[in-house]
């Protein structure tokens, strides 16, 4: 009765135990993340793109200065203090006569306006500029998910590989205990597992590689056992075609707009130059008490007076042909991102239609056959019918093929998101 009791005791506590080891497994295990997960999370996190996006917000808030009046400026004078009177009394203050008078300075030609227009401008670049560094970090960020993805596919076709050779093992044992074969072929077959397991570790330091570049990008410290991606890594052979994608890219790439923002602010900053010629006048105003005049009622009195600068040798002329010459540079400058967002998606474009023929005999013949090579083979040296170096000879092969074909299909998701990049968004998923 006690033995019985200690051994269901025994087994009630080895449950607990897997329990406790089930639950800490799931604890630490994390979902795998999708790439519009990995994308969400990388424009809300990733340090470098928060830096840029708070200097958009600096541009912004140069729209407020930009439109700011002139100050108004106030003067306080005095005059005609006496220290010492005619007879040799002390009479301070006697006499002296308080100015206060205020001035502003009246801005015309619509400055204010011109340089808020200007500043304004100066955003929208500030914010096209930032979407063309996401674009560019997101290729990053993309290429490193889709080398996650590649690796990922490759430990698992080199894990069945590996299994798949431990049964070719056990076939050999059998096959030597029957004396089918020889002591030193057996010797060889057992010896090639090495290679087998040398492909896992570098597969498994390639994965683990992958996923901290793309940990990085995130800014994430999460473990790299806990971290995980999902996602489809295949291939399609559907592609639009080459004027369809030249169109995306003139209507999307953030580059392209920023540079024809460039032109508009530059066209802007002309009109301002040519402002900032014109004359600014400065009208005052002061009010006086105990003005010395001969005016025995001028006890207090007002005053106004308007200041004009006779601008008669600086006209803003050097400013006025400065922006002038912005406006033919920042029209060139246009015309040479314009070239290379064509010849970005053209070579783009051109990789991915290479990468769609290579891949497209792979999967319609290539993997297959090498699949049934190999089964046949083993098949045939199992049964004594075909030799140990057919045998090798044919799972070489096949681990080619295979592992060539998975190559192909991560240089095409690679190609894609160059394609993506040159257009400025996700033209194909």
């Amino acid at each position: 009765m006690k033995a019985n009791k200690v051994a269901v005791f025994g087994r009630s506590i080895e449950g607990c135990v897997l329990c406790i080891v089930s639950l800490a497994d799931l604890a630490g295990a994390q979902t795998p993340l999708s790439w519009d997960q990995v994308k969400s999370r990388f424009e809300s996190t990733n340090p470098a793109l928060k830096a840029d996006a708070l200097n958009v917000d600096e541009m912004r808030a140069e729209e407020i200065t930009a439109y700011l009046r002139p100050n108004p400026q106030f003067t306080l004078s005095t005059d005609g203090t006496q220290i010492v009177s005619h007879d040799g009394n002390w009479v301070p203050f006697k006499g002296t006569d308080v100015v206060p008078t205020l001035s502003y300075l009246h801005e015309r030609e619509h400055k204010r306006e011109l340089r808020l227009e200007s500043a304004k401008e100066g955003t929208r670049i500030a914010e096209s500029q930032h979407e063309d560094l996401k674009r560019n970090l997101e290729f990053t960020l993309r290429a490193a998910f889709v080398n996650t993805l590649q690796e990922k596919a490759i430990l698992e076709l080199a894990k069945a590989d590996l299994e798949y050779y431990e049964k070719i093992i056990e076939i050999s044992r059998e096959r030597y205990k029957a004396g089918d074969i020889a002591q030193v072929d057996f010797d060889r077959i057992e010896l090639l597992r090495v290679q087998y397991e040398v492909e896992i570790q570098t597969a498994i330091v390639n994965l683990r590689t992958a996923k901290i570049q793309l940990l990085q990008l995130l800014d994430d410290r999460t473990p790299v056992d806990q971290s995980d991606v999902s996602g489809q890594f295949d291939f399609s052979d559907a592609l639009k075609p080459l004027d369809d994608f030249r169109q995306i890219a003139l209507d999307a790439r953030p580059d392209l707009q920023a540079a024809l923002e460039t032109i508009q602010q530059s066209q802007t900053n002309h009109k301002l130059a040519v402002s900032n010629g014109s004359t600014d006048p400065t009208f005052s105003g002061w009010y006086t008490y105990n003005s010395s005049n001969n005016n025995p009622n001028g006890i207090q009195t007002l005053g106004v007076s308007v200041s004009i600068p006779l601008r008669v040798f600086d006209h803003n002329h050097g400013e006025k042909q400065r922006t002038q010459i912005d406006i033919g540079r920042s029209q060139q400058a246009s015309e040479a991102t314009r070239a290379q967002v064509f010849s970005d998606v053209d070579s783009a474009y051109e990789q991915v239609r290479s990468n769609i023929a290579l891949l497209t005999p792979y999967r319609d013949k290539y993997k297959d056959e090498a699949t049934r090579v190999r089964d046949t083979i083993t098949f045939s040296y199992e049964h004594g019918g075909a030799s140990l170096m057919d045998f090798l000879n044919a799972q070489s092969d096949y681990r080619v093929v295979q592992l060539a074909y998975l190559q192909l299909v991560g240089a095409y998701m690679t190609a894609t998101s160059q394609l993506n990049l040159a257009v400025g968004r996700e033209a194909i998923q």
